[in-house]
């Protein structure tokens, strides 16, 4: 077979593949550009208060609503004698285990105890 055949031609692929190098495989062309963000996504990093990443040693104490569950549980446990599980339920009107996350979740930003009262229910307290 010569070169000078027309590409429709019987054994044109067998030329185009042998030209192209082992089992016609081809070589990607590298990108020079690298991978693009989604769209609508920030152009920079923010933290909650929509400081930049510059900032990020200034921390910002944060409260819960006065009006919110979240505050009312955490008043309920200020209180010198603590609240038990069963006031906080009926405050909140969550179910044991909703305050129970609540509380684990609390307890990495508050220190709060834990300890049984004479009746043996569970009270809560905000540590001073």
């Amino acid at each position: 077979m010569t070169n000078h055949e027309p590409h429709g031609a019987p054994g044109a692929a067998a030329v185009t593949a042998a030209n192209t190098g082992a089992q016609g495989a081809r070589e990607k062309a590298s990108s020079k550009k690298g991978a693009t963000p989604k769209k609508g996504a920030p152009t920079r990093e923010k933290n909650a208060k929509g400081a930049t990443p510059a900032n990020k040693t200034a921390k910002v104490e944060k409260k819960p609503r006065a009006e919110s569950k979240g505050a009312k549980i955490l008043d309920l446990m200020a209180r010198p004698a603590g609240a038990t599980l069963a006031e906080i339920m009926k405050a909140t009107e969550w179910q044991a285990h909703s305050v129970r996350g609540f509380i684990s979740t609390a307890g990495k930003k508050h220190k709060i105890e834990s300890a049984k009262n004479e009746a043996g229910d569970r009270v809560y307290k905000l540590a001073k």
